[in-house]
């Protein structure tokens, strides 16, 4: 199956503010594709949020598919339930889930239709562009 891939997005901030902005950009989930967040735990400061906007008119369901990089994948996948609205899910076993390039898959069940997006704050201090 070929995935679409989202990147996680970042909050802007220079060394003069104390505010960080982060401008979204949603993906459209093509339920059959399923989605890779590209390099979702590179930072490895568990700040990743998948957030999920549900316009269906039920609930409905997604897998957060086990690694490969880590012994702890052995646990498998889990299913987390979405209900209607917006949905902010929080992996805190990173290892449970990381592929070797540090992605994440994430399927979604046939009724699904929404959007998803990610978002992590910086692993400590970085240049200001």
């Amino acid at each position: 199956m070929a995935r679409d891939i989202i990147e996680v997005q970042y909050p802007t901030l220079d060394h003069t503010e104390s505010v960080a902005n982060i401008g979204i950009t949603k993906t459209t989930v093509t339920v059959a594709n399923g989605i890779t967040i590209k390099e979702a735990f590179s930072n490895k400061n568990n700040s990743l949020f998948i957030v999920i906007d549900n316009t269906h008119t039920a609930a409905s369901k997604m897998t957060v598919k086990a690694g490969e990089a880590y012994p702890n994948s052995m646990l498998g996948d889990i299913v987390i339930e979405l209900p209607v609205g917006i949905s902010a899910i929080q992996i805190q076993d990173l290892s449970r889930f990381e592929k070797a390039d540090g992605s994440v898959d994430i399927d979604f069940a046939a009724e699904f239709k929404g959007t998803v997006f990610a978002i992590a704050k910086w692993a400590g201090v970085r240049e200001v562009a």
